[in-house]
């Protein structure tokens, strides 16, 4: 397959598929004479894993490893397992950053509506 025909398959960008082969979510496409990539069926399919795997919260190099896990034979969903739980507690620290910092601006608007605006300096009051 041409790089234009896994792109479109795979529902990515041609940019994203060069992207993928040059961090190694992908192997080195053969090349024709001509210099055109050419891929088999294959990497459709990584591309979808790689981007299901990021659409969870994986980051790029964690799919990278998890992929190279499961190329190597032997990855299971238990041995496989603590990688998403890294993930969600990376999640739920967001999360409370987000709520901390939701907390901040809520307050900061309360004080504002009072005449108390955080915003502006004394002065300026």
């Amino acid at each position: 397959m041409k790089i234009g025909q896994v792109a479109e398959a795979a529902g990515v960008s041609v940019d994203t598929v060069r992207f993928y082969e040059r961090r190694g979510v992908l192997p080195a496409a053969e090349r024709r004479p001509s210099g055109y990539r050419i891929f088999d069926a294959g990497a459709v399919e990584r591309i979808r894993m790689a981007k299901a795997l990021q659409e969870l919260g994986f980051t790029l190099d964690e799919v990278i490893d998890a992929m190279a896990a499961h190329d190597g034979g032997g990855a299971t969903c238990e041995s496989e397992r603590w990688r998403l739980e890294s993930v969600v507690d990376r999640i739920d620290a967001k999360i409370a950053d987000l709520m901390r910092a939701r907390r901040n601006a809520v307050e900061g608007l309360e004080d504002c509506r009072a005449g108390r605006c955080r915003l502006v300096p004394s002065r300026q009051r």
